[in-house]
């Protein structure tokens, strides 16, 4: 059975903590994240060690291996946004429908192993991106699509919800 689409809107995080995962965006600057998403990288490998990493919980929701796919491109994705963040002014980017790429690139049926190689490399790559970022530039801005928009400092909040969020939807 396919999962059902998450058509939220998470840019509430930005403004309360999250009461499934416990994470408080107001808590996290990009000088933060890239320790925090090193911190991370082990877990997520642990996680998709797992004999079970393949087997969704129910119908509704993702396993390990797919969440662990969904993050390794949300590294992937995020870096480059940030990247158009801080080359452009006010840069512009396409919301990113997650589940049509989790079908498109057959999430479910992915390596474990590979996909834990490959999620440590773009977190890495992702960190040390958000390393790079100077404190005058925390203000840039980026636009998604659905007019969403971004600060430098609310994107690396919002990004980091995510991939916190998500590693709490695996118990890592």
């Amino acid at each position: 059975m396919p999962i059902i689409p998450d058509s939220k809107d998470w840019t509430w995080v930005l403004s309360q903590p999250c009461p499934e995962c416990g994470f408080d965006a107001s808590t996290a600057t990009p000088a933060t994240v890239p320790g925090i998403v090193i911190s991370m990288l082990p877990r997520w490998r642990a996680a998709l060690r797992r004999p079970d990493a393949t087997e969704r919980p129910n119908e509704a929701t993702w396993s390990v291996l797919e969440y662990g796919c969904h993050v390794r491109d949300v590294f992937t994705l995020f870096d480059h946004r940030l990247s158009l963040m801080l080359s452009e002014d006010d840069a512009r980017f396409d919301d990113w429908d997650q589940d049509k790429t989790a079908i498109e690139q057959d999430y479910a049926n992915a390596d474990p192993a590979q996909v834990g190689i490959e999620l440590t490399a773009e977190g890495e790559l992702i960190a040390a991106s958000f390393a790079r970022v100077q404190e005058e530039d925390w203000v840039r801005l980026g636009t998604r699509s659905n007019g969403s928009v971004f600060t430098v400092l609310t994107f690396a909040q919002y990004f980091l919800h995510d991939v916190v969020h998500h590693l709490h939807d695996v118990d890592g």
